[in-house]
């Protein structure tokens, strides 16, 4: 599939948005507190408004808004996960994302370029079969191409059988692609923001305000704010929060890194996964190529990783893509992902009244923005879980109802 033509950054956006500087001063109580200005957090506010008719909210931000794991994620969408819980709300959330642009009244630069996700075992081989098939009967565009439909698709990937990973073939989802991840939390800003939220940055959560079992707001380092409800969202930080309640949370911050190489022309016409190496590599607008790794192996919350891990990682692509070996590396991050013993998501209530979860979600948050915002969103107002996020509630871990997606959506988290 063709690249969506590359735009000047900018040309149609204002250059500086408000409302990335400009922080209302927050008021004394709200009906909702969102906590984490970020993907989530601002498609939560705005569905919030749209949906449900809640303006009197606050979004509060520790840094600038979406500059924590927004500004650090490898911008892939996709929805060809194995279980049905888990397809169904990344199945919606694609649904969302094709109609973003206009709900948003904003240019996100969503690109349905299509993405392969290699298999280099004959176990592999199997469980993509059997992905595939999960997906049909779920309705999702999906099928198995062989190591010749691979390089049709992808010409750079190299389909030699004398390499360290030789591609056997791929699951291909058509519908698949990238968005431009600043443009979309602009445009869930922009849109909150111009209804009436309040987002207000530079405003660290330290605790909870509390009566018996209930949470009647937050404490910050300007001011305590109360509020009917509060929502978390606020990835890589979740756990030192709920610890505060004394609320268990299994998950683990690990840091997740990525990187990007000098612009170049347009090279690489879809997205490209691979779960032995674990890599994940498309090209972005401007022309730089987008390259992921994988979880670090040990927990941390200081946004920077092992260079051992990127250096395997990247030797490894460059032999699946050998003329990548020519670029240029221009900057490297990483960020800090809530990763769960199932590798899906925990999203719901909590022991506490008026307080609402949503973490754990790993490498699969960015693509599940839009249907994340809507069933969080129907979650706070209503107080019952959203029939796309009640499978993923904390409970499951006591019940034992997990959504095992280790491996099984061709991501190793």
């Amino acid at each position: 599939m063709p690249m969506t033509k590359p735009r000047t950054p900018g040309a149609e956006l204002p250059a500086h948005p408000t409302f990335l500087w400009e922080s209302p001063t927050p008021k004394k109580r709200y009906d909702v507190v969102i906590v984490g200005g970020g993907g989530h957090g601002l498609a939560t506010a705005h569905y919030l408004v749209k949906n449900h008719g809640i303006t009197d909210i606050a979004v509060i931000e520790r840094g600038w808004l979406a500059g924590g794991n927004m500004a650090r994620n490898t911008t892939i969408i996709r929805s060809n996960y194995l279980w049905d819980q888990s397809t169904a709300l990344y199945e919606y959330a694609l649904q969302l994302w094709e109609g973003l642009e206009d709900d948003l009244e904003y240019p996100i630069l969503f690109s349905q370029r299509g993405v392969l996700n290699l298999a280099h075992t004959l176990q592999e081989v199997r469980d993509s079969h059997r992905r595939v098939e999960a997906n049909k009967l779920n309705g999702v565009d999906a099928e198995w191409v062989d190591a010749d439909g691979v390089r049709e698709l992808c010409p750079l990937v190299n389909t030699s059988r004398d390499i360290r990973y030789p591609v056997l073939g791929a699951t291909y989802q058509p519908r698949a692609g990238i968005a431009k991840h600043d443009y979309v939390a602009w445009g869930f800003a922009r849109k909150a923001s111009a209804a009436g939220v309040h987002l207000i940055q530079d405003t660290s959560v330290t605790g909870f305000l509390t009566t018996g079992n209930r949470v009647t707001g937050i404490r910050t380092n300007r001011s305590d704010i109360s509020a009917g409800r509060v929502a978390l969202a606020a990835a890589g930080l979740t756990s030192t929060l709920t610890d505060t309640l004394g609320i268990r949370v299994p998950i683990q911050s690990r840091p997740l890194q990525a990187l990007v190489s000098e612009l170049l022309e347009p090279v690489h016409p879809t997205v490209v996964m691979s779960n032995a190496v674990h890599l994940y590599v498309s090209q972005a607008h401007k022309g730089e190529l987008v390259m992921g790794a994988g979880v670090d192996s040990y927990t941390g919350y200081g946004q920077r990783g092992a260079f051992h891990i990127i250096e395997r990682q990247m030797a490894a692509a460059v032999e699946l893509f050998p003329v990548f070996a020519r670029a240029h590396l221009l900057r490297s991050w990483a960020g800090t992902v809530d990763v769960t013993p199932d590798a899906s998501p925990i999203v719901g209530p909590t022991p506490y009244e008026n307080l609402f979860l949503n973490c754990g979600w790993g490498t699969g948050g960015f693509k599940a923005t839009p249907g994340l915002g809507v069933a969080f969103a129907h979650t706070i107002a209503t107080g019952t879980p959203h029939r796309l996020v009640a499978p993923f509630s904390l409970d499951r871990f006591v019940s034992g109802r997990l959504v095992d997606e280790h491996g099984a959506a061709a991501v190793a988290h």
